[in-house]
């Protein structure tokens, strides 16, 4: 029987695999390197307060990253993806004490004086980044796991931003001691391991044209998630002080 005699009347076409990873590649457009906070840190026009600001509201996505990973494990009923998933969470949370990416992201904001202590309190993250940021680890623990798998697909434009930002920070702000930018250099390794084992998931489960523009959109709110959190604290948001301050 052919594809076409199986499938439910009036239902579309599923796109072939590379146009598929096509229109998700196409999603690259929307990432947050293209942000004018991001394109003036590239082009070393940020001060250091904005840099503080940037690190500092950046911690609580990156603190919240293994929770996004940990909801897709509770959602996968599968053992072999677990188990590759699993070493992201590992990855950002260190195996054991002072390892992980986590860990480097303290050592990033103490690069840029802010201290480990002032990260933890997440006295600095704005409203806006904090729901933001929420609402990335809601859509993980809420929709299907590959969604959420195709969610982190940002990670396919990720390695390319970071060397920008990399040479752009070794070179425009030479006040940051070196050694707190390990975080973007472990990343530039990290980082296209796990967009592909993503991507190789996500064109293997994704199937119907359904599952397919499912999966685009996920991408396409990730990035417009990272894109809301940059506007956040490129304008500096604060909370109205509550009634004790």
């Amino acid at each position: 029987m052919t594809e076409s005699a199986t499938r439910p009347t009036g239902a579309r076409a599923p796109w072939r695999p590379e146009e598929f990873i096509a229109r998700l590649r196409a999603q690259g457009t929307r990432y947050h390197d293209q942000h004018p906070f991001h394109r003036r840190m590239d082009a070393g026009d940020l001060t250091p307060d904005e840099l503080r600001r940037w690190v500092a509201n950046r911690f609580y996505y990156q603190k919240c990253i293994p929770l996004k990973d940990a909801a897709i494990l509770s959602n996968c009923p599968e053992v072999a993806v677990r188990r590759e998933w699993v070493r992201r969470i590992i990855d950002h949370d260190g195996a054991t004490d002072g390892t992980g990416g986590i860990e480097s992201w303290l050592r990033l904001g103490e690069a840029l004086g802010v201290s480990r202590g002032e990260l933890l309190s997440e006295q600095r993250v704005v409203p806006a980044v904090r729901y933001a940021v929420d609402a990335y680890v809601n859509f993980a623990r809420q929709r299907p796991w590959i969604e959420a798998v195709a969610s982190s697909l940002t990670e396919l434009f990720g390695p390319a931003a970071i060397r920008v930002r990399l040479e752009a920070l070794e070179r425009h702000y030479a006040w940051i001691d070196p050694a707190g930018l390990e975080y973007f250099r472990t990343r530039l390794v990290k980082a296209p391991r796990d967009a592909q084992y993503a991507l190789h998931l996500t064109l293997w489960r994704c199937r119907t044209h359904e599952q397919q523009e499912a999966a685009v959109a996920a991408l396409r709110f990730k990035t417009e998630m990272l894109w809301a959190q940059l506007d956040a604290i490129d304008r500096g948001d604060t909370q109205p002080p509550g009634p004790d301050g």
